[in-house]
């Protein structure tokens, strides 16, 4: 490791290696410091039973050829070596009800998910036509989301202050095809009164367009990632936690890490939590108010998860997700669980194998958990820098959660219990130990209508050279983070030369292809 770089970027989750690259390949001197075993946040792996599971990447959108996650991908040079799976096209989302046998499914493809749907709500044609052209037409105001330039329609009262709720409300009076097209909403922890619908078509725009898992698991983006950032001079270091910041005459001269070494640079990047961030670099170096907002900002909820390795050809390999509630009325109130009710909605996807067969090795079963429900833990970690054992009560807890979910999975998968191996569970700790989160929280800072400016993080900070990106800035998920890791990037090269180098990149491999 060097004393001196370019740029220093702490965290090396998506947004950081993607601005770590990007950077690399402008000649800059690039070094990435983690504190994990592992680069990559959400896209980390782990591995029980020899089988491998996410932590956070169940699936991607926009990956079909001249795509938007395609695009960035292609940009940055790391989609020959990766290996995709594509979910059922005409059902890579399933929403389910308790006492309801209908499936519904959300289809790939505008045409596609309109006509699934319109097959199940021949009433509801207008509706589902008004609802596509709808997530289209607010994408289409957010520039970079489609590698465009320009600014975010931020004055625009329809997306910035109406909620996904009233705004799903406003084009149909029927309530289970409302339920279902706000069905998949635990991808964004969606918030009856506060999520703008500018979040919901974001989150699911991209899905619909195009529907992949990663073949073993997400860590392979992190792996290729890394290796464009070495082959273009960039550097990446893992057990190097940084704990502190030096702020000199408003400017970061260095940092250092739990090892005690010292990394001086001319500019530098957070990956980690802004409010972690601002405590670390001194809260005396920011106005009061700028601090008081970022510490302020309330976190999305968290997830209890559990991690199922299945016994042998037991249980079918299932090309899509399961999105499933106890009642259609409960779709936006998920999050609002009494312990009576818990858990009213879950989120079910399996892993998938290079050379997948019909079988399934694994099956992830996710749900809403808040922070508070593990506070009494809250002074023990578990990571790779520090291990704490968090007792026997705290395993009793997980065991009886374990059990509850497993009660409520069997009413959509009755013979699940005989398939199972072996179950390894996850809690919001686990996600605040590996993930770096605040109360571990599943995608950032929550987005409200009522202070749509209020989340806004830019990432730009009140001391000149140092940078925020991340799923605490725009967007979480792997495209919101990747274009997250652009507008760093564009803050400090410019925006609109960088988005012409990517275009570029774009065009010249067209072009290559055109010879062949």
């Amino acid at each position: 490791m060097k004393a001196y770089y370019d740029v220093v970027i702490i965290g090396s989750g998506m947004g950081g290696l993607v601005a770590a690259n990007i950077m690399a390949r402008e000649g800059k001197s690039v070094c990435i410091l983690e504190k994990n075993n592992q680069y990559g946040g959400n896209l980390q792996t782990f591995v029980r039973e020899r089988t491998i599971f996410d932590t956070g990447v169940h699936y991607l959108g926009g990956l079909s050829k001249g795509q938007n996650l395609y695009r960035y991908f292609e940009y940055l040079g790391i989609l020959d070596g990766l290996h995709f799976k594509k979910l059922n096209d005409d059902g890579f989302d399933i929403i389910t009800f308790d006492n309801d046998a209908t499936e519904y499914p959300h289809a790939q493809g505008y045409d596609n998910f309109a006509k699934s749907l319109i097959a199940q709500f021949p009433k509801e044609e207008k509706a589902i036509h008004s609802y596509c052209k709808k997530l289209r037409e607010i994408c289409d105001k957010f520039p970079l989301y489609n590698l465009k330039m320009g600014k975010p329609h931020q004055n625009d009262p329809d997306i910035f202050q109406q909620t996904a709720k009233d705004y799903i409300e406003s084009i149909t009076e029927n309530k289970k095809l409302r339920s279902v097209l706000a069905g998949s909403n635990l991808l964004y922890a969606g918030d009856p009164d506060k999520t703008p619908v500018y979040v919901h078509a974001l989150s699911c725009n991209s899905y619909i367009e195009s529907a992949y898992r990663c073949a073993n698991g997400g860590s392979q983006i992190t792996k290729l990632l890394i290796r464009r950032l070495i082959e273009n001079g960039g550097e990446a270091y893992k057990h190097q936690e940084v704990i502190d910041f030096d702020c000199v005459d408003k400017k970061i001269a260095s940092v250092t890490t739990k090892n005690g070494d010292v990394i001086k640079g001319n500019l530098f990047i957070s990956n980690i939590e802004p409010k972690t961030t601002l405590k670390m670099v001194g809260e005396e170096h920011f106005r009061k108010s700028y601090n008081s907002r970022i510490q302020d900002l309330e976190s999305t909820i968290s997830a209890f998860s559990m991690h199922i390795v299945l016994k042998p050809e037991t249980f079918p390999y299932l090309n899509k997700n399961h999105y499933h509630f106890k009642d259609p009325d409960q779709v936006w109130t998920g999050h609002k669980y009494t312990q009576k009710s818990w858990p009213e909605t879950y989120m079910v996807s399996m892993g998938t194998r290079k050379n997948q067969n019909e079988w399934g090795d694994q099956l992830t079963a996710i749900t809403y958990m808040r922070y508070e429900e593990v506070k009494p833990w809250e002074e023990t970690f578990n990571t790779v820098a520090h291990k704490n054992e968090r007792g026997q009560t705290y395993q009793q807890f997980k065991e009886a959660k374990t059990e509850i979910f497993l009660k409520e999975l069997e009413k959509k998968f009755p013979n699940i219990r005989k398939c199972i191996q072996s179950v390894y569970t996850s809690t919001p700790l686990s996600y605040r130990d590996y993930i770096g989160c605040n109360r571990g929280s599943m995608y950032g800072y929550i987005k409200d209508v009522n202070q749509p400016l209020r989340s806004f993080i830019s990432p730009r900070t009140k001391i000149e050279n140092l940078y925020f990106t991340g799923q605490g800035l725009n967007m979480h998920g792997i495209l919101g983070v990747t274009v997250g890791g652009v507008v760093t990037c564009s803050e400090i090269l410019g925006g609109e030369y960088l988005l012409d180098k990517i275009l570029a990149t774009e065009t010249i491999k067209n072009k290559n292809i055109h010879v062949s």
